[in-house]
């Protein structure tokens, strides 16, 4: 039996997925919105989401919106903006009860979804223009999120590290937006925008808990009536040639330097060797045994952290490490070495095994939760790919030590930025 059960239905203009499962006391409903990244609309876009959630037609402030939640047994509804490869992704959730598992046999699966087709359908709309004052306040509160990456020295220093790496390519491109542009936007070229992306973007409606999927079915046919079109797909993939690698020295008043470093894997999900890549990851730096943790923080006690991450859906591989500023030029040489030992397979049969166990626990870790399932499933989406966890898992288990040094040397080194403190060039 498989691990998850995923009936995907096509409908008029969105895709249906629901997955049955007795494993959550709760039904989560995720609306996915996809399209591409672009630098005119993304601050626009940025914003949307966080209008919308703020208040519609129906329930026209935020304490009548979030007083029909209380009035769901207690329903929670959040919003979220990011990006995956170069496709910039809205996401609405709500959580609603089980009826099955109250006393009152109210049907809250039907009134979740009615909820989120007031949300998104039905916004608060004076003529052509949202509700200005709403606008208003959420512009306030994106200047802030804005602001944030900039407060927050480890998410600026890797924000700014594919700044440069990616310079001329849409990823470079802020999922909040740009905060120059917050100020033009007004509430009617933000509602010009939404009609433009309720009409154009990919959807993809996920219903997850112990539900009846014929159910599920007949109520979406009934609430969400939306048009056709067709979908804009986008190549995040980019074939550089890097001739040199592109340093970047940046001065601030930090105690702490952050030196981040970004490579090209030229491996996207779902590439046959993309398997090979995340048990790299693994055993390079994705993990507390790895050997940038080891290497780079317990044995030469040069770092505050040292990690890698992966971003699947665009080819990329980061480094972020917190350094004492005097230490860079030795912790760069130790990480280049870290790489140069993945490439010659100075790894031992343990790691690789700790590695696999790890990813495996951390899969299944991250499923038990809906919303975890939720973003495992849209990869898929993102990438039209129809892996299913279980090829994950057997292929993660099957990937040797030869595939990784493969999958090793196929990975280039693109761009050193360095964030260091005033007082180093004094």
């Amino acid at each position: 039996m498989s691990m998850i059960n995923e009936m995907v239905k096509n409908k008029q203009g969105y895709s249906l997925h629901i997955v049955k499962t007795e494993k959550y006391k709760t039904n989560t409903l995720v609306w996915k919105m996809k399209a591409p990244l672009q630098s005119k609309d993304v601050t626009l876009r940025g914003l949307l989401p966080h209008v919308l959630q703020s208040s519609s037609k129906n329930y026209p402030t935020t304490t009548a919106f979030r007083t029909y939640l209380d009035d769901l047994y207690g329903a929670s509804f959040f919003v979220d903006v990011g990006k995956k490869g170069e496709n910039h992704i809205m996401s609405f959730s709500i959580e609603v009860a089980n009826e099955k598992f109250l006393k009152d046999s109210e049907p809250l699966l039907k009134k979740g979804l009615q909820f989120l087709a007031e949300v998104l359908l039905n916004p608060n709309v004076e003529g052509n223009t949202f509700h200005k004052e709403t606008v208003e306040k959420e512009k306030r509160n994106q200047k802030v999120r804005i602001q944030s990456v900039y407060d927050d020295k480890m998410r600026y220093s890797n924000s700014r590290l594919v700044e440069e790496m990616c310079k001329g390519e849409p990823f470079a491109l802020h999922a909040n937006g740009n905060a120059n542009d917050v100020e033009a936007t007004t509430a009617s070229s933000l509602y010009e925008y939404y009609q433009k992306a309720i009409a154009e973007d990919s959807l993809d409606l996920y219903v997850i808990g112990d539900v009846d999927e014929q159910e599920v079915e007949g109520f979406c046919d009934e609430i969400f009536q939306l048009t056709e079109r067709e979908e804009k797909r986008v190549d995040s993939k980019v074939e550089k040639t890097i001739e040199e690698v592109n340093e970047v020295k940046e001065e601030q008043d930090v105690k702490q330097g952050k030196l981040n470093i970004g490579y090209r894997t030229n491996v996207m999900y779902g590439d046959e060797d993309y398997f090979a890549l995340q048990v790299f990851n693994g055993i390079f730096g994705g993990f507390s045994h790895s050997k940038l943790f080891i290497n780079v923080r317990e044995k030469a006690s040069l770092a505050y952290y040292a990690a890698s991450r992966l971003e699947s859906h665009k080819g990329l591989m980061m480094v972020m490490s917190g350094i004492d500023m005097k230490n860079y030029d030795q912790a760069v040489q130790i990480i280049k070495e870290q790489m140069d030992a993945m490439k010659n397979g100075e790894f031992t049969d343990g790691e690789l095994e700790q590695t696999k166990a790890v990813i495996r626990n951390q899969l299944l870790e991250t499923i038990d939760t809906s919303r975890g399932l939720v973003e495992v499933l849209y990869h898929n989406v993102v990438a039209h790919q129809q892996l299913v966890l279980e090829d994950w898992l057997e292929k993660v288990e099957r990937t040797t030590k030869q595939e990784i040094i493969e999958v090793a040397k196929k990975i280039n080194m693109d761009t050193i930025y360095f964030l260091t403190g005033t007082e180093a060039s004094a």
